[in-house]
């Protein structure tokens, strides 16, 4: 309640003003007496507000203010209704228009990410009503302390027609959309993004490929040939110029004379991967950056030359065993390889360059084998201009149930007719030898398990020693271990049959008692053609006019034959093939 008399806003349950006195209900004297007035058919109590008499003061007050606002307001208010009462009996019957609206953010800037689907009559009344609902009315509200809070911005007033349809909407809402309406933007905005982006992503992939696929070209006039230089691969590169003009290449850190109309660039392929480490590609591409050197000194850039080198595969041959997968029985086992000399070679990461032989290139590794399956050896060697070449090799040894292991370094290669073997097993185990053998010495197999015996080799080559262990409540263990026995050429080639025209039918009629006496022949011819390289196995005609009598040969001796070479050759029989006796070659003698 204001005071009529101060203009100080007071409460409307206080009597008398609290600045000045005045009294708040002008009929107060009739309030105390409104029973009286009931009772004599008067009218009741009457309480008037200060701010309906029209009273001013020059002390300006908030909450004035803000009764004017709100009568303004309400003013307002009632003006919008007319108006749009105006605009229902003006705005005929049309065909809508769908109309899309770009909402606005916080800051009342548009929203380009926000749109708004309504429908809308074209009309030109409609039109107005739509500039008119553009009008936004904003009150100020006190706080608790009678301070002004800031202004309050609310959404125009919309006229009764918009909202009357149920497929109309609201002017920067969508609530009201049935829901198919609103989930319709949504799906043509995926839509739009899937054709816009897989768009994108299709020429971005197809650019790609296209480049990828690009042959680059070189400059008109350039000349890249493949060659050798120095025993080695290289390239030679031509490069069109004037006479006696210089043209620098920056890869080269070199210039060269234009000279008979090129200059010409004779390049090692090695220069460009020497310093490369860790594992190289069959092939490289190589790009040469030219400069036009003029006598000043100033270097003017020409187009780029483009070639592709061979990175050539270091050399490594597997001597030992014949085969990447081996079945042992014995602790240690030997692998034989052989590189180009000066390789570095690593086995299972261990590097192992300093056994290998500066001359031959030959390098043993004795590996331990474990009883438990697969043991895998990875062997590396890089060559020198050379990229990496790998080899596996595998040794498989059972698991045992009883422990039993042939003494370190026993051999696997002998020329002599027996060979000690010694050997260890579970202590007070049961020992078989079932192969041939003498002096079967048992003495210390009780206490510590060892136990020894001399092996009887019955033929030329691979010979088996057998050795069998068992224990009650245990599953026995079997070792097969392969001895390689080949007498010493003083003591083996004397034994030598020749090949004569009789001899070879001998052979021939009788080559499995041969196979099994382990019968020596020499064999004396050229090498005609070459049936296998691994193992290496040839035919050679052994009668003496060279044309007929083959003879197939396996090659166990240390020479290397070649196709066309005349050889002496020491063997003995193992079996036939195509037709033609089968020999073992132990010792070659070139003429």
């Amino acid at each position: 309640m204001k005071c009529p008399e101060c203009g100080l806003w007071n409460r409307a349950s206080q009597p008398h003003c609290i600045r000045c006195g005045a009294p708040l209900n002008i009929d107060e004297a009739s309030h105390h007496g409104w029973k009286e007035n009931l009772l004599d058919g008067g009218a009741s109590t009457t309480y008037l507000r200060a701010d309906e008499f029209g009273v001013t003061d020059q002390t300006p007050e908030p909450r004035d203010e803000l009764a004017r606002e709100m009568q303004d307001l309400k003013r307002r208010k009632q003006r919008g209704t007319e108006l749009q009462q105006r605009l229902r009996s003006d705005i005929p019957d049309g065909e809508p228009e769908h109309v899309i609206v770009t909402e606005k953010d916080n800051s009342g800037r548009d929203d380009p990410t926000r749109k708004t689907i309504i429908i809308k009559q074209i009309t030109e009344a409609g039109a107005r009503a739509r500039r008119e609902s553009e009008i936004r009315s904003r009150v100020r509200f006190l706080d608790e302390n009678g301070a002004f809070v800031d202004t309050r911005v609310y959404d125009p007033l919309i006229p009764e027609s918009f909202r009357s349809d149920e497929n109309t909407l609201p002017h920067r809402s969508n609530r009201y959309l049935p829901k198919k309406r609103r989930v319709l933007p949504v799906v043509l905005g995926i839509l739009l993004a899937v054709l816009v982006f897989g768009g994108g992503g299709y020429f971005a992939v197809r650019h790609f490929l296209d480049n990828t696929n690009r042959v680059l070209e070189n400059p008109p006039g350039v000349v890249v040939s493949a060659g050798v230089l120095d025993d080695m691969a290289s390239h030679t590169v031509l490069i069109p110029g004037t006479d006696g003009t210089t043209i620098y290449v920056k890869e080269l850190h070199a210039s060269y004379v234009v000279s008979e109309g090129f200059a010409t660039l004779e390049i090692p392929d090695h220069i460009w991967y020497d310093t490369l480490e860790g594992a190289l590609d069959e092939t490289m591409d190589v790009t040469l950056t030219p400069f036009l050197k003029s006598s000043s000194g100033r270097q003017t850039p020409m187009d780029p030359i483009y070639y592709t080198i061979s990175i050539p595969l270091s050399p490594l041959e597997l001597e030992t065993p014949d085969t990447t997968r081996t079945t042992v029985s014995t602790t240690l086992s030997a692998i034989k390889i052989v590189v180009r000399p000066g390789s570095h070679v690593t086995v299972n990461d261990k590097d192992c360059s300093d056994t290998v032989n500066s001359e031959t290139g030959e390098m043993t590794y004795n590996a331990t084998i474990q009883p438990k399956g697969d043991n895998e050896f990875r062997i590396v060697v890089r060559s020198q201009y050379c990229r990496d070449n790998t080899l596996t090799v595998v040794f498989y040894r059972a698991k045992q149930d009883i422990p039993l292991d042939l003494a370190p370094g026993t051999y696997g290669t002998t020329d002599k007719k027996s060979m000690l073997v010694s050997a260890t097993t579970l202590p007070g185990a049961n020992i078989d030898v079932i192969t041939p053998h003498s002096d079967l010495n048992i003495t210390e197999l009780a206490t510590t398990g060892k136990f020894s015996f001399n092996a009887v080799f019955d033929k030329i080559g691979n010979n088996t020693i057998s050795i069998v262990a068992t224990y009650p409540d245990k599953k026995p263990s079997q070792v097969d271990h392969v001895v390689y026995y080949v007498p010493t050429q003083d003591e083996y080639t004397p034994k030598a049959w020749p090949l004569t025209a009789e001899g070879y039918a001998e052979l021939l009629s009788n080559i499995t008692v041969r196979a099994a006496r382990s019968q020596i022949y020499v064999v004396k011819g050229v090498v005609r053609y070459s049936i296998s390289d691994k193992p290496q196995i040839v035919v050679i005609n052994s009668s003496e006019d060279d044309k007929s009598q083959p003879v197939v040969l396996e090659n166990y001796s240390k020479t290397k034959w070649e196709v066309g070479k005349y050889y002496r050759i020491y063997a003995d029989a193992a079996s036939t093939y195509g037709g033609m006796p089968l020999l073992n070659a132990r010792y070659t003698y070139e003429h």
